[in-house]
């Protein structure tokens, strides 16, 4: 029961101190760029653009299509009326008629004779099967033309190939190409703008876990010379006075420990929030020291800025597409040309009498349709110039604004490195002082008061030095950004 205790006591002891998380920059950066939002719509932005892409390629390609259909009707597509078709199927007798008539007309006028003449030709076509043969084949067209269509059926294949549209689909191709370029840039962009904020949050971190650490070890030196001043009373070395000054400095102190506490709670719940953790998360950053190596700290090409700057890609192309924006225009005033091909097929067979069986054809053919009035058109590629020239003057703004941002941050960083070189021979002399200052003070030949000023400074000083050392570290990276330099 006894080593059961013990070894329950040793799991629990042992998941508390795996309970704590202790996190690098790198793992901070992977973090963020897993689970931030923002980054992975820019993702799917750019799969989305990716696609456009290849849809606009395709069309310029052949397109092959099918469409079929059923109807049904009531009555069937009648090619004769109901005359016609009473004169065909008598063809015969009305013919016949007609030659009895024709015969008579013309024997009538022979003398003495004429009319047994007419009489025995008579005679032969009544002998004859003329009416009714005649009578036969007129049926026989009757019912050829006879079409049955209460149920048709039909279908279609087709391809069609845009031969010259005016440029419309190589613009369009284009322009879908460069705004996949466009949304890899911009992904490019919203990933530095991560990191740039995750690497804020986590030297927020690190500064305020450090001035914590400032702050306990202040009120540790103010309470053990709480305890000094305490017995030098009793030994009558010190008044009431030098007591309460002291007291009311580890007041103080106690106070700025608290704040600097609730600071480092509300620093890491932002960074957590960052990378995508829950804001209770119990972790710790690892005891690093920014990087102070100076970046691109001698002159600096504007040119090469201007090329690799992502706001400076991202307004060249849209230079390029409003470019394309022109051609699109413009397109809609020349002629557009397209081949057309296919099969056609029905039931019933419209190229054999209407009989009811699948029939079928091949056609092909070039459709051209040529612009003669649109005034609209015209307007159109003037306003897409004058976007145009309008995307020429962002490009010169945002030039101009950059130069100014980049000699802004320089000018910032090599502060930062004076305020650093600056806050180093302070801490030494502050170091020095608070030395001296206790040697002093125990050996009773200063006050309380002077050595809590050499404490005080001591602890301004030490906060200063790693203020500049995370200052120099954060102007670094926003003169890599502002330089263009995304390889991080």
């Amino acid at each position: 029961m006894k080593y059961s205790i013990i070894l329950l006591l040793l799991i629990v002891s042992l998941s508390n101190l795996s309970a704590q998380e202790t996190l690098s920059l790198e793992q901070c950066r992977q973090k963020a760029l897993e689970a931030n939002k923002g980054l992975k719509m820019a993702g799917e932005k750019r799969i989305e653009n990716e696609n456009l892409q290849k849809v606009a390629f395709w069309q310029m390609l052949p397109k092959v299509g099918a469409t079929g259909g059923y109807t049904w009707m009531e009555k069937s597509v009648q090619l004769l009326s109901e005359d016609q078709k009473d004169r065909l199927n008598n063809l015969g007798n009305n013919v016949q008629e007609g030659v009895e008539q024709a015969i008579r007309e013309e024997t009538s006028s022979i003398p003495f004779v004429g009319d047994l003449i007419g009489d025995a030709l008579s005679n032969v076509l009544n002998n004859t099967n003329f009416s009714s043969t005649l009578n036969g084949v007129g049926q026989d067209i009757c019912n050829g033309l006879e079409t049955d269509t209460r149920n048709t059926a039909f279908g279609v294949i087709t391809l069609t190939q845009p031969i010259y549209l005016g440029g419309r689909l190589l613009a369009l191709y284009k322009t879908a190409r460069l705004l996949n370029h466009l949304s890899g840039i911009e992904y490019d962009k919203k990933r530095e703008e991560t990191l740039i904020a995750i690497d804020e949050a986590y030297w927020q971190v690190v500064s305020v876990k450090h001035k914590k650490e400032l702050a306990e070890n202040y009120a540790a030196l103010l309470d053990s010379l709480n305890k000094n001043v305490e017995a030098l009373m009793e030994a009558e070395m010190a008044t009431k006075g030098d007591l309460a000054k002291v007291r009311v400095k580890l007041n103080e102190a106690q106070m700025s420990l608290t704040k600097a506490t609730n600071g480092l709670t509300l620093a890491k719940m932002l960074l957590a929030q960052r990378c995508g953790m829950p804001l209770d998360s119990d972790f710790d950053v690892e005891e690093t020291t920014p990087a102070l190596n100076s970046y691109c700290k001698d002159s600096i090409d504007m040119e090469s800025v201007w090329q690799n700057r992502s706001e400076m890609k991202m307004l060249r192309i849209s230079d390029s597409v409003a470019r394309q924006g022109v051609r699109l225009a413009a397109a809609s005033l020349k002629p557009n040309i397209a081949f057309t091909g296919g099969y056609l097929f029905s039931n019933p067979n419209l190229f054999n009498g209407f009989q009811n069986e699948w029939g079928g054809t091949w056609m092909a053919g070039v459709a051209v349709n040529i612009p003669i009035l649109h005034p609209g058109a015209i307007y159109s590629v003037k306003a897409a110039k004058a976007k145009r020239r309008e995307i020429a003057y962002q490009i010169e703004e945002a030039q101009d604004m950059i130069e100014l941002q980049v000699n802004k941050v320089k000018a910032e960083l090599d502060l930062a490195f004076k305020k650093y070189e600056q806050a180093k021979s302070n801490l030494i002399q502050a170091e020095e002082n608070l030395r001296l200052a206790d040697e002093s003070f125990k050996a009773g030949m200063c006050s309380s008061s002077d050595l809590m000023a050499a404490q005080t400074a001591w602890i301004s000083a030490k906060s200063e030095v790693l203020d500049s050392e995370i200052e120099i570290a954060m102007n670094n990276t926003y003169l890599k950004v502002a330089c263009g330099d995304s390889e991080r």
